[in-house]
């Protein structure tokens, strides 16, 4: 009897539906059939649609609040191993809990290692994520942890929203997106600023200091998430403080928890930039808000991992 062949399937919890279809597009697969549901008292139940024996699976879901999303996905990965899936390959857009990475006062847990922990002790054979917070999460993973970069797609609308190199500078927010944002402005041809701040409590903070020369020059901002949007707002408003002629804001995630909108829509900032790894609804979007799809980057990513084919390539540029 001729053995079927390990094919692609492509499945997503609830998190980023939109996306998900995106991906599937651009593979050229529908969506598997996946079958979840919550109980009265709030439990889930999942149940695959189909025969995924021996199939390379790949689970899409953005473990974004709330936290029923990361109990969805670790069901679904235990589903498809017990459902004998030859490979079972996770695909989280946005990596929640990714900032606990290190145990930075006494008594608290490394939430990024649990998260990787789960996925692992749960079945799963490897990891994809995208502009995680700090890169030492993949360090935490025994298995195969692909780090993907929304700079491909981010970097053709920034050009497109016709900067002059000479006349802008890419400003970091803090020090910890200080290695991002030089890389922009290194691909740009753009000056590099820094902002210093403090943090005086969880989510929040203030400016310190600014090195760099914002006068008369048109900022962009770039960071990897936004949360409540503090830190971009006070970037924002040190750089129109310093004679900034415009702010634009590029970012990966767009969080946006409490009243982080209602800040954003305050904020001197002509221009937002976010990827669709955490779904953002109408409601919650602004009418200088673009949303840029990075559906092309992951499921180019699924096709070179299913086919054998290097993963690192995608970024040679």
């Amino acid at each position: 009897m001729q053995k079927e062949p390990n094919r692609l399937a492509l499945f997503a919890g609830r998190s980023n539906p939109v996306l998900a279809q995106k991906i599937a597009a651009y593979i050229n697969q529908p969506l598997g059939l996946i079958d979840i549901k919550n109980f009265s008292d709030g439990e889930l139940w999942v149940k695959y649609g189909e025969n995924i024996r021996g199939k390379d699976v790949f689970i899409l879901q953005s473990t974004n609040s709330p936290a029923e999303n990361i109990l969805e996905l670790i069901l679904m990965i235990d589903a498809a191993v017990r459902a004998s899936a030859n490979r079972v390959t996770v695909v989280v857009p946005y990596f929640g809990y990714g900032r606990q990475d290190r145990k930075d006062t006494p008594r608290v847990p490394i939430s990024a290692r649990v998260m990787v922990d789960l996925f692992t002790a749960t079945g799963a054979d490897r990891i994809i994520s995208m502009d995680l917070h700090s890169t030492q999460t993949q360090g935490f993973a025994s298995i195969p942890f692909d780090h993907l970069y929304s700079r491909m797609v981010l970097l053709d609308k920034i050009k497109s929203l016709g900067f002059i190199s000479e006349n802008t500078a890419v400003l970091s927010p803090d020090m910890g997106s200080a290695r991002m944002s030089q890389a922009y402005a290194k691909l740009l041809g753009m000056h590099f600023a820094l902002i210093d701040k403090r943090r005086y409590a969880p989510n929040k903070a203030k400016v310190a200091h600014l090195i760099g020369d914002l006068n008369e020059k048109n900022v962009l901002i770039v960071d990897d998430m936004i949360d409540t949007a503090g830190t971009i707002v006070n970037a924002a408003e040190k750089a129109v403080s310093e004679g900034a002629k415009s702010v634009s804001v590029a970012a990966t995630h767009a969080v946006l928890s409490g009243g982080a909108v209602a800040k954003l829509k305050q904020a001197p900032i002509d221009n937002f930039i976010f990827t669709d790894t955490i779904h953002l609804s109408k409601e919650r979007q602004l009418p200088n808000m673009e949303i840029v799809s990075v559906a092309n980057v992951f499921g180019e990513a699924i096709k070179r991992i299913h086919n054998g084919d290097s993963v690192s390539a995608l970024f040679e540029f």
